[in-house]
């Protein structure tokens, strides 16, 4: 058990990295993707409610299915989708063809990212401790990556789609290949931990509908501050390469690095948050991550200089990045026999934050000056911070009894 359990880590990695590289990859060529159909900042901004949209619906589909027929189908099925519907956004003409691309390819990537998620809370429970941050780690890598590609092959080739079409190729092949390492649906059910789904101890007199009714509460709680979070982090995903170009007038290659710099920050920081978070609690990681997160994008809004602005989406990432493993894995853990629909309403909510983030945004540019608009990401990040005390109801206190010896 012990090494299938080690080979399902492993390819629960290559995923959160696949799916990093390929939402890492759209990210990286919208200033292309726009200058090539011809739209605005404002329209772009609602262009990217569809995609959220098709998150969002993918991740209600996706979840519940990895309860009942288990990660082997489910999460390698959402690889394959997201990453054949990764070059269409490449080769839309128009807005309308966007906004379809986009439709397809967010349903991929919300059922990778809800069923991979599920997946990983039974890893977690496997080994005993946390592990989740490690996992989003990952994801963070593959940002860089396709950063990195994504600005050598804009400054070789203006054309997104080969680029796109060539990495979703890639990440066909890699979801296929994987997919076996996975654990099963009946290994997941059997790995240590509380398994009866009761959340705490301090639910164990109550009767099955009240124990119900306060790990749902639970679960919306949670997906409330991811939405807050997340929406955070969606405007960084979609502004911050535009804003160095238009705001600060910086080249293609060095603007296309902003974004590079942000998932390297959340990378550094969720290597991080695992040892963190067993020390400090997760309450610690949102409630200092939000304070920190407040400074770099406060930074990034005023700061007149290129050098700044790394620095202000340096901070931001490394702010934010042990905050959303802490509630998706909180949420897994709550109910570990229905941990993909507990994961999909957090990472749902969370999406709504996700696509409203970008799109708040972009309507704000029609009052104010883009990096000014950056303003709302620092008050919703101390309104975050203020508010973490509450993750201390049901979270840490659930962590920690469900926590079992297991893998090292």
């Amino acid at each position: 058990m012990e090494r299938s359990v080690r080979a399902a880590r492993v390819a629960t990695y290559v995923y959160f990295v696949l799916c990093g590289t390929l939402m890492g990859t759209w990210v990286v060529h919208i200033p292309a993707i726009e200058a090539r159909v011809g739209i605005s900042h404002a329209t772009l901004g609602g262009l990217l409610v569809v995609l959220g949209l098709g998150a969002f619906t993918g991740m209600q589909v996706a979840g519940p299915l990895t309860d009942r027929l288990g990660a082997r189908i489910v999460v390698p099925a959402g690889g394959i989708l997201c990453g054949a519907s990764l070059a269409l956004p490449g080769l839309a003409r128009d807005p309308w063809t966007l906004a379809g691309a986009l439709l397809v390819f967010g349903f991929g990537n919300g059922c990778l990212d809800a069923s991979m998620n599920a997946h990983a809370v039974h890893v977690e429970k496997a080994y005993g401790r946390p592990v989740m941050s490690g996992f989003h780690a990952t994801f963070s890598v593959g940002g860089v990556l396709a950063a990195l590609a994504g600005t050598g092959a804009a400054n070789a080739d203006p054309n997104p789609a080969v680029g796109m079409a060539a990495t979703g190729a890639a990440g066909i092949a890699i979801a296929v290949v994987s997919a076996q390492a996975l654990l099963p649906a009946a290994a997941a059910a059997e790995t240590p931990g509380p398994g009866s789904g009761s959340g705490s101890a301090a639910e164990a007199g109550a009767s099955p509908a009240e124990t119900h009714r306060s790990i749902k509460g639970r679960v919306w709680l949670l997906a409330v501050l991811a939405l807050m979070v997340m929406l955070c982090e969606g405007a960084a995903n979609d502004w911050s390469t535009l804003h160095l170009k238009d705001v600060l007038g910086a080249p293609a290659g060095t603007a296309g690095l902003a974004y590079g710099t942000f998932a390297a920050a959340m990378t550094i920081g969720r290597l991080l948050a695992d040892r963190l978070s067993a020390r400090f609690g997760s309450m610690a990681i949102l409630r200092y991550g939000a304070a920190t997160a407040a400074v770099g994008i406060t930074l990034v809004a005023l700061g007149p200089w290129i050098w700044a602005a790394f620095t202000g989406w340096a901070l931001f990432g490394l702010g934010l990045s042990g905050c959303v493993p802490q509630l998706f894995s909180a949420a897994g853990h709550a109910d570990p026999a229905a941990a993909g629909a507990n994961v999909s309403r957090v990472a749902g909510l969370g999406y709504v934050g996700m696509l409203a983030g970008p799109a708040v945004i972009g309507w704000l540019t029609h009052l104010v000056a883009l990096n000014h608009a950056f303003v709302l990401l620092t008050l919703l990040c101390v309104t975050t911070a203020v508010a973490a005390g509450i993750l201390r109801i049901g979270s840490d206190h659930t962590r920690e009894s469900e926590m079992a010896p297991g893998v090292h």
